[in-house]
């Protein structure tokens, strides 16, 4: 009598096909707001002033990836929960929003009105910090890949720092552009403030810990 000890076996996905399952998830999962808010501008559904409602969402939406992105280490290091594999896609979603905002206030803002442009830039420091934040993060997404790693080198790793200065230009941003001040600028500000403060922290501790002892 035969006797079928491998009965219907599934077939496991592999580690890298798992991976790239996820990332994909993760970047359809990622540009659904960007889909909906455009949908709700298509269909007359943003309210009395709908350039500025979309400009605004698609800003805000671009700080909560970059929240996300510098929130990957200290989860790893304070509650172990290691998504590394995942935070270079966190920050193209970033840079990706930023662009989609930054193509709002130029075409269907400003409609390509260059020195009206120019003249906000200078004239109002919210655009001036928002610019400031933009221009980091293209160099940051034109590196973000596996050939620049390895050509850069350490010097890649220097350059991705100034993400930190990136989310901070881009909290004042936001802190700056509503008239008033409500709770929501606050909160974010206040979240970057603590991310800051932990790489702070967490450099000044390794440089401390390299010193030698004195004898």
């Amino acid at each position: 009598m035969l006797q079928i000890t491998d009965v219907a076996r599934k077939p496991r996905l592999s580690k890298a096909l798992r991976f790239r399952l996820l990332r994909a998830a993760l970047y359809w999962v990622g540009f659904a707001p960007a889909v909906w808010v455009f949908y709700l501008g298509f269909t007359n559904q943003l309210g009395a002033n709908p350039i500025r409602t979309l400009e605004q969402e698609l800003g805000i939406w671009t700080l909560r990836f970059l929240i996300a992105t510098l929130t990957v280490t200290p989860l790893r290091d304070l509650m172990g929960i290691s998504l590394l594999r995942y935070r270079r896609t966190l920050g193209l979603l970033t840079f990706y929003y930023a662009l989609l905002h930054f193509a709002t206030y130029m075409l269907i803002d400003y409609r390509l009105d260059l020195q009206a442009i120019a003249a906000d830039i200078v004239k109002r420091p919210y655009i001036t910090f928002g610019m400031l934040a933009l221009a980091i993060l293209v160099p940051l997404a034109a590196t973000s890949n596996d050939i620049m790693v390895r050509r850069m080198g350490s010097a890649w790793t220097k350059l991705h720092r100034w993400v930190y200065l990136a989310a901070a230009a881009a909290a004042v941003h936001y802190l700056l552009v509503v008239k008033s001040w409500p709770i929501e600028p606050l909160v974010y500000f206040a979240i970057v403030a603590v991310l800051l403060a932990y790489r702070l922290g967490k450099h000044l501790h390794r440089r401390r810990h390299r010193r030698p002892s004195a004898a």
